[in-house]
């Protein structure tokens, strides 16, 4: 079922209330771009994530389609919002837990593949480059406000969802994409430490099923462009030859 083509019966109901005012925090946008960085040697060695038994690590056996399906009777939008909600939680949880490793000395950039890194747009409009730490904080901060906005993701009985809704959960689905490639890249030997992987590849697993059952996803945020590919988008075609995830023409 496609998320956008759901929608329509949900549009045309009566005008929302305005939103709360947002914090300081919030006048900082995420951005769209990445930059290039530093082109690294072709001998470049695999990446652990890609490498077996990690590769293969999981709670969850099999194809993830069954689990990501919409549930009979439910609301498609209320059933993307609170997913959306589980990963963020679940993934906040997890950077908690490996926020010590992460610093702006370790992590000067936001990093997510050997010529990669993230930008954020500032209160300016300029694309600035910014530690992990900050710019996953400023993230954070940000999707949690919007969680925490009835009139983005409402509660209430009889409040409905805005028309904008499905642009804002694409947006916040990116973003935390973003904070999953840095985690993969930047962390995953730590990962392995602390023997989370099966836990961390059947969550992110679970992420990006959702995320194309639903159209949340776009594909060259999860692979990258040609020269500057995204360090998962590897192990998204890896795991869809397991078959853990579809392929596109599934």
């Amino acid at each position: 079922m496609s998320f956008f083509n759901s929608i329509g019966r949900s549009m045309n109901r009566a005008p929302r209330p305005p939103k709360r005012s947002t914090t300081p925090t919030l006048s900082r946008r995420p951005s769209e771009e990445s930059l290039p960085g530093t082109p690294t040697s072709p001998g470049v060695a695999k990446p652990l994530y890609l490498c077996s038994p990690f590769v293969e690590a999981a709670l969850v056996k099999g194809n993830f389609k069954h689990i990501v399906m919409l549930p009979k009777y439910a609301d498609v939008m209320e059933w993307v919002a609170v997913n959306i909600f589980d990963f963020y939680q679940n993934l906040n949880s997890f950077y908690g837990v490996l926020a010590e490793c992460c610093t702006s000395q370790s992590c000067p950039s936001m990093c997510a593949g050997p010529n990669l890194n993230y930008t954020w747009i500032n209160q300016d409009r300029k694309s600035v480059q910014l530690p992990a730490p900050t710019y996953i904080d400023y993230v954070m901060t940000w999707i949690q406000n919007l969680l925490d906005d009835d009139n983005v993701f409402p509660t209430k009985s009889g409040r409905e969802f805005s028309q904008t809704f499905p642009s804002t959960v694409k947006h916040v689905y990116r973003q935390l994409l973003r904070v999953f490639a840095h985690l993969y890249y930047a962390h995953y030997p730590q990962i392995l430490h602390l023997r989370s992987e099966p836990h961390f590849n059947s969550l992110f697993a679970h992420f990006l099923a959702f995320g194309k059952e639903y159209e949340l996803l776009d594909i060259k945020d999860v692979k990258g462009q040609p020269g500057v590919p995204v360090g998962i988008g590897a192990l998204w075609e890896r795991w869809k030859e397991m078959g853990i995830l579809e392929s596109p023409n599934a």
